[in-house]
C-alpha cells in the first residue's frame, strides 16, 4: 500500500471520528438540557435534597432556569476539565490533589508491579518454552492461578504486606505476570523448526541460540503478552486504588463520587481512557518494531 493511499485512509478515518464525536456531543447536550419550567411541587423532598447536594439549581424554583437531571452538560464538563488541566499538580492535602499527581501515583504503582512481573515472567516463560517437560510440569499451577481475579488477592496482600500502596503493586504484579508468561512460553515453543535445525547443524551454543535465534523469533509474541499485561494492569489499578484509598486515579474517582462531583468523575474516567490509549500505542509501536515482515 502506497504512502498516498495510507494518508487518504487516515484522513477519511479522522473525518469519521470527528463526525462521531460531534454526534456524541449533540446527543449529550440534548439529553442533559431540557428547557422549560417545572413546578416545584412536582419534586419529592429527596429529589430537592439531591439537587442541592449536586450543587444544581432546583427546577422550577427560578422561572426560565434550564432544567436538567444532575448529569453535567457538555459546557459544564468542559469547564471542569479546563480547570483540572490548568492546575494538574496542586496539592492541598490528602483529599485534594491535582489530576497530574493522582495519575502519577497510579502510573508509579503500575510500573512497579509491571516491571516485577516482566522480570519474572519473561525469563521463566523462556525457560519453560524451551523445555516441554517443564512446561507440562508447571502448566497445572499456571492454569489454576491464572483465572483468579487480581482483586481477590487484595485481602491476602493487605494482611501479609500491611501496606496499602505495596499491596496495590502486588495486585498489579499478579495480574500482569500470566499473559507475559504464557505468551513468552508460546512464542519460544513455536519458533520455526528449520531455524533450530540450522543452528544444530552449525553447532551453535545454547546461549547463542537463545539470544540470536529464539529470542528474535519469539519477540513479537512476547511483546504481545506485554501489551495485554499492560492493559490489564491499567484496568486493575483503578479498582485497587478504590479499595486501598489514599492516592491514585482510582481513589480520585471514588473521592469525587463521594463529593457528588459528577463532572470530575467523568473527567477522571476520560483521563483513564486517554492514558490507557497512550500506553497501548507505545506497545503497539514496539510490537511493529520487533515484527519481522518477509
Amino acid at each position: 500500500m502506497s504512502h498516498r493511499i495510507k494518508t487518504t485512509l487516515r484522513g477519511r478515518a479522522a473525518l469519521i471520528s470527528l463526525f462521531v464525536l460531534f454526534l456524541i456531543m449533540i446527543v449529550w447536550q440534548l439529553a442533559t438540557t431540557q428547557q422549560g419550567q417545572v413546578p416545584h411541587g412536582q419534586m419529592t423532598p429527596e429529589q430537592i435534597e439531591y439537587a442541592k447536594l449536586m450543587g444544581q439549581p432546583i427546577p422550577g424554583a427560578d422561572p426560565g432556569e434550564p432544567r436538567h437531571d444532575g448529569f453535567p452538560t457538555p459546557s459544564q464538563f468542559l469547564a471542569v476539565s479546563a480547570n483540572n488541566l490548568a492546575h494538574p499538580f496542586y496539592d492541598r492535602g490528602l483529599n485534594d490533589k491535582g489530576i497530574g499527581i493522582q495519575l502519577g501515583w497510579s502510573l508509579l504503582r503500575v510500573a512497579g508491579g509491571y516491571l516485577l512481573a516482566m522480570a519474572l515472567a519473561v525469563p521463566f516463560g523462556f525457560l519453560i518454552g524451551m523445555s516441554p517437560v517443564l512446561y507440562r510440569a508447571f502448566d497445572p499451577f499456571i492454569q489454576l492461578l491464572k483465572p483468579i481475579s487480581p482483586l481477590a488477592w487484595m485481602p491476602i496482600a493487605l494482611y501479609t504486606i500491611r501496606d496499602a500502596s505495596t499491596s496495590a503493586i502486588f495486585v498489579i504484579f499478579i495480574c500482569s505476570v500470566w499473559p507475559m508468561l504464557l505468551n513468552t512460553a508460546f512464542g519460544v515453543a513455536n519458533v520455526r523448526r528449520d531455524w533450530l535445525n540450522v543452528a544444530r547443524t552449525l553447532e551453535v551454543g545454547p546461549m547463542r541460540k537463545a539470544f540470536r535465534i529464539v529470542l528474535p523469533a519469539a519477540a513479537p509474541t512476547i511483546v504481545t503478552g506485554m501489551r495485554i499485561s499492560m492493559g490489564i494492569a491499567w484496568l486493575v489499578i483503578v479498582a485497587a486504588e478504590m479499595l486501598v484509598g489514599g492516592t491514585g486515579i482510582g481513589y480520585f474517582v471514588w473521592n469525587q463520587w463521594n463529593n457528588l462531583s459528577l463532572p470530575n468523575v467523568i473527567f477522571a474516567v476520560l483521563m483513564i481512557g486517554v492514558v490507557g490509549m497512550v500506553l497501548d500505542m507505545v506497545f503497539a509501536y514496539l510490537q511493529r518494531r520487533v515484527t519481522y515482515v518477509e
